[in-house]
């Protein structure tokens, strides 16, 4: 027997609708059908709705709802426009001078940022698309500075043992039969400037893991989740560039990152559940520096490749 179809979060009102059936072709699970000139739910089919909300978005007619989804998201900050941009709308030049201007920053201002800004910022995250429609992102926002020193002094924990670990050459030793000589890695590449880094914070206050930041916004994700990484990551996208457009220099600290995968308390003090990873850590404050160029990259070349054929082209 095949398992019930969930659909109770989806209305089709069979007044308004006129069987186009526009919302049958884009429907992910093919869940809908048509039916004496009607959409309906097809429940012979063994899967469950994912609530993507397409059959919604494509009706011309709005005969269908998504309930518990909301195409308003409130800002706080900024006027809100729900006109879906087509294709050919979008200024694909603008877009690119976005994504190159933004630069990570690693000198800030002391000047706080608005929590309003923040919570936009998270807002903005979640338009990020996500694997089935998971959603199954989390984020814990740090609003002040004392904060974001919190969560520095957690991961300079971690490090001091971490190095402590590394200097030992037994250490090293078992972990190169038993942990894939993981710490000599470390130790051979970070060591030295994670104990000079450690010596200046202890010592002179200087930050350079956060470089100053007045706040931070770590981004988490369910691990049992379809792909709960890439979510997290395009979800840090989207803060990343809306953060340069409001003002906010941005940097991602993957230091913090590894730092809270491994420690129980600093998992303990973002509050996260035994089923929840962390995949960013972003740091955010007004810059103290201008850049007046655009970021450059280095030349790709990217295969291009026949798979019908087995040929390579380039």
């Amino acid at each position: 027997m095949k398992n019930p179809v969930n659909i109770d979060s989806v209305v089709i009102n069979g007044e308004v609708c006129t069987g186009c059936a526009l919302c049958v072709d884009v429907c992910p699970h093919r869940l809908l059908a048509l039916k004496k000139e009607k959409a309906v739910f097809d429940n012979g089919q063994d899967q469950d709705c994912m609530e993507c909300g397409h059959c919604a978005a494509i009706c011309p007619l709005e005969a269908v709802s998504v309930e518990g989804v909301s195409a308003i998201l409130d800002f706080q900050t900024f006027p809100e426009k729900l006109k879906v941009l087509k294709p050919e709308e979008c200024d694909c030049s603008s877009l690119v001078q976005l994504m190159r201007s933004r630069r990570s920053c690693r000198k800030y201002t002391s000047q706080p940022v608005e929590t309003a800004l923040l919570e936009d910022l998270v807002k903005i995250g979640i338009t990020a698309p996500s694997g089935t429609n998971s959603q199954s992102w989390d984020f814990v926002i740090l609003p002040t500075r004392a904060d974001v020193e919190a969560l520095g002094n957690l991961t300079a924990d971690f490090y001091r043992k971490l190095n402590s670990q590394a200097a030992n050459p037994l250490y090293r030793l078992l972990a190169k039969f038993f942990a894939n000589d993981a710490l000599n890695r470390y130790y051979q590449n970070y060591y030295q400037s994670v104990a000079e880094a450690l010596r200046e914070w202890d010592e002179d206050g200087v930050d350079r893991l956060f470089h100053g930041a007045t706040a931070a916004i770590v981004v988490t994700g369910r691990k049992d989740a379809s792909c709960p990484a890439e979510d997290a990551l395009l979800a840090t996208q989207n803060i990343l560039l809306a953060a340069h457009t409001m003002g906010l220099g941005s940097c991602l600290i993957g230091f913090a990152v590894e730092a809270v995968k491994r420690s129980t308390s600093a998992r303990a003090a973002l509050a996260m559940a035994g089923n929840e990873e962390i995949y960013s850590v972003i740091a955010l404050g007004y810059p103290a520096v201008t850049f007046r160029q655009v970021a450059g990259r280095k030349e790709v070349q990217p295969r291009v490749l026949h798979l019908a054929g087995g040929t390579l082209v380039r």
